[in-house]
């Protein structure tokens, strides 16, 4: 064959109507099991491959959705943004990536901005903080856009979807594990303010906490990395030395935590035995420190795939659905290694 292999000539290999080979590719459900197998065995024979901008003329669509995310950074944010790439990908479309240049709602407009400019069919935003929300909900694109944030106070005005993990759940389970080990002193380390993973995190640690009549004290990290916990944990760790002072720690995500980790390490504090301690986020390795770090696994995978199938349930129902800007809310787990004990007596 000297020119790219075209649709009619699926459709005749197969012994099929160029429909259903339309709809084998569109993933149409009333196409036969045995005709799909046939189509896509076509497929992959010829090497067929769809062509997009032909497809763009017909259906007045890009079949290219936009990602805006704050960067690579941040392990949270990246995964998800790995995980929506890769499940937008399944579906057949291609993804334009928007950095955001700050964390500031300006910034979140102009990075918006730059999709809408490309004529994207929607937009995935993988940037939970305060201001980029209230910047989307200023600049009401053109087409649909899933956030992926933990936001409590949607406006009933906006028309955005919103995907997450149960962030409140997750620190729930985290800080209840530790009051089931008989810790009655308790710190947490929570994350910079404006994003509302950490201020989630905080609210489930202190509702926690106090339903338990727990000692509870909330320290701001500043920041999300290894070198904010470690520098944190250095003044942390004298007082967990004292008598009645603090016997179990939360951080919010791992990076804190192995920062901690080191920090206790150089102080002659022992893990678990002296303390406890837990992030969040179950990055890769948690797993493999010394001690291995109980944590919240974050399901990142099927946050992607929800934001994906918001968005397409969208194409397929505009404003379909029950008036909820909630689309789907994803259980994390908790996941208990190492780095957590039952208290000493002595405590």
């Amino acid at each position: 064959m000297k020119r790219p292999p075209a649709m009619a000539d699926v459709a005749a290999r197969a012994g099929v109507s160029h429909q259903t080979v339309s709809r084998v590719l569109n993933a149409h459900p009333s196409v036969r099991p045995e005709t799909r197998e046939r189509v896509l065995a076509a497929i992959a024979e010829l090497g067929y491959r769809r062509n997009s901008a032909a497809r763009a003329l017909v259906t007045a669509r890009s079949a290219t959705v936009g990602v805006l995310t704050v960067g690579s950074a941040h392990f949270g944010p990246a995964s998800t943004v790995l995980a929506t790439e890769a499940a937008l990908r399944n579906e057949g479309y291609f993804v334009s990536t928007s950095s955001l240049a700050g964390y500031d709602s300006r910034s979140a407009a102009e990075a918006l901005g730059r999709l809408v400019d490309q004529g994207v069919d929607g937009v995935v935003a993988v940037a939970p903080l305060d201001d980029v929300a209230r910047a989307i909900d200023d600049v009401a694109p053109p087409c649909p856009v899933v956030v992926v944030a933990a936001r409590q106070d949607i406006p009933a005005t906006v028309h955005e979807q919103y995907v997450y993990v149960d962030q409140r759940r997750g620190a729930q389970l985290a800080t209840e594990h530790l009051l089931d080990l008989g810790h009655t002193h308790l710190v947490h380390l929570a994350g910079p303010a404006g994003w509302f993973d950490a201020s989630e995190r905080t609210a489930a640690f202190l509702a926690a906490t106090a339903a338990r009549g727990a000692r509870a004290d909330v320290v701001d990290a500043e920041g999300w990395s290894a070198r904010s916990g470690y520098e944190l944990g250095l003044r942390l760790a004298d007082a967990a030395r004292e008598p009645g002072g603090p016997t179990a720690f939360f951080a919010s995500n791992d990076l804190i935590a192995m920062g901690l980790l080191r920090a206790l390490w150089e102080r002659g504090l022992s893990v678990p035995g002296d303390v406890s301690v837990v992030g969040f986020d179950d990055i890769e390795g948690a797993g493999y420190l010394v001690p291995a770090l109980t944590t919240v696994r974050q399901p990142f995978e099927a946050v992607g795939r929800a934001a994906v199938r918001a968005l397409l349930d969208e194409w397929a129902s505009p404003g379909a659905g029950d008036g909820s800007r909630v689309a789907a809310v994803i259980a994390p787990e908790l996941v208990v290694r190492g780095s957590t004990a039952q208290v000493t007596p002595a405590r």
